[in-house]
């Protein structure tokens, strides 16, 4: 089955991209990520493109890319003003995104891959109800199938799994009201993991909820290193992002169209 995987270049993408390659009826075709237009960064994560053009050369898969006009907000499902946005309560959301512009690129990008025999989107999610529900109606309207390699894995496994296969990660994301500035820049190590428990019991240990996102630079499902440094660590509304800026270019063009 054509698939292409929904990419945010973080831990669970990874994990997701290591289960698909061991599924012997997913031909995987491409990374789909959505980027803030005006930033060219990936959404949430807060991550330079150019460290997009790394990753896909070292997975070995073409770069898809959704460029969204609108702001992007905490919001799990669509770019939609935090403040109209009710899904951090754990609520359907009643906010109908057709017709914005996160709704137009996104179809716009679901119907070319339908064009190109795409027959199925993966996603890395874990738990979340709503969404996987979200994406399956939306996915159905073109004709997609979805896919969730991950689904109703414990999280703790999950992030032991990461560590034990090899993964390197790095925070680039995490959420002031949830997580103080010190988790952000963090490695994604047993000495995270076991510090995130210890002081934050309730929250998931995957960052599912939005606690904190990732970038994930080296692992199993990369021939090469993803090389960086650290730039500066900033606050943007209620949200810490620690900037990173790529070492080298891309040893080879895989971006799609």
């Amino acid at each position: 089955m054509k698939t292409l995987l929904s990419w945010s270049g973080g831990k669970d993408s990874a994990l997701a991209l290591r289960a698909l390659r061991r599924d012997a009826n997913i031909e995987l075709v491409g990374l789909l990520t959505t980027l803030s237009q005006e930033h060219d960064r990936i959404s949430m994560h807060g991550v330079r493109s150019e460290l997009l053009d790394l990753q896909s050369c070292a997975a070995g898969l073409s770069s898809w890319r959704v460029a969204i006009p609108a702001p992007t907000s905490d919001c799990p499902i669509c770019p939609i003003e935090d403040s109209d946005c009710p899904v951090e309560q754990d609520t359907n959301c009643p906010i109908d995104t057709s017709g914005t512009p996160y709704d137009a690129a996104m179809g716009a990008a679901m119907k070319e891959a339908v064009s190109q025999g795409v027959e199925a989107i993966a996603f890395g999610d874990i738990f979340l109800e709503d969404l996987r529900a979200y994406r399956e109606k939306r996915l159905a309207e073109v004709g997609l199938k979805a896919i969730f390699p991950l689904w109703g894995r414990d999280s703790t496994e999950l992030f032991e799994e990461f560590i034990a296969a090899g993964f390197h990660a790095i925070t680039t994301c995490v959420d002031g009201s949830k997580l103080d500035q010190s988790w952000v820049g963090r490695p994604l190590d047993a000495a995270f993991l076991a510090d995130y428990k210890a002081q934050y019991p309730d929250l998931d240990p995957c960052g599912e909820n939005g606690e904190f996102h990732s970038f994930v630079t080296n692992g199993p499902v990369f021939s090469r290193p993803v090389d960086y440094k650290l730039a500066e660590t900033v606050s943007r509304d209620s949200f810490w992002f620690q900037d990173l800026l790529p070492i080298g270019a891309p040893a080879c063009s895989l971006q799609y169209p």
